[in-house]
């Protein structure tokens, strides 16, 4: 199993990077290796969606059921996909004082992942660890060009 942690500090808020998120559909705008992006069914807390994944000829997609706590929390559960495990959770954490009208926040990133078999794991594993470890990086220049630098 293999394990992503990623935090970083940011002058956006907690809303705006949670929105940017699970707003999945732009995700082939702006993710270098995400070909495809699908909603397979709204819920009252979230979405199940499957993402199609390109990189270095390699070509697979998963889904996940992601639970939404807007502006504060997305956790997401493996549905289908090349994975025997794959779980995670975006945690958007308000900074400066109560009632500032400076936005800012800190994103915490967290997910664990391990492949359903060994063939699987040596094509796959090394495009999706070096999209696993750029993930938060992305999010940061996405944030950069919706909203503005900051």
């Amino acid at each position: 199993m293999k394990h992503v942690r990623k935090s970083v500090l940011l002058w956006y808020s907690p809303r705006e990077m949670f929105d940017l998120v699970v707003g999945f559909q732009d995700y082939p705008r702006f993710l270098p290796w995400c070909e495809s992006a699908e909603l397979i069914e709204q819920h009252e807390d979230g979405v199940t969606a499957r993402l199609g994944l390109a990189y270095m000829g390699v070509h697979h997609a998963f889904t996940t059921r992601n639970h939404n706590i807007p502006g504060e929390r997305v956790a997401l559960q493996l549905v289908d996909g090349p994975f025997s495990l794959l779980d995670g959770t975006w945690v958007f954490l308000p900074l400066g004082r109560p009632g500032s009208d400076t936005p800012a926040c800190k994103v915490e990133f967290d997910m664990r992942y391990a492949f359903s078999s060994k063939p699987l794991e040596t094509v796959v594993s090394p495009v999706f660890d070096r999209v696993a470890n750029t993930f938060v990086d992305s999010f940061v220049k996405r944030a950069e060009e919706v909203y503005g630098p900051r």
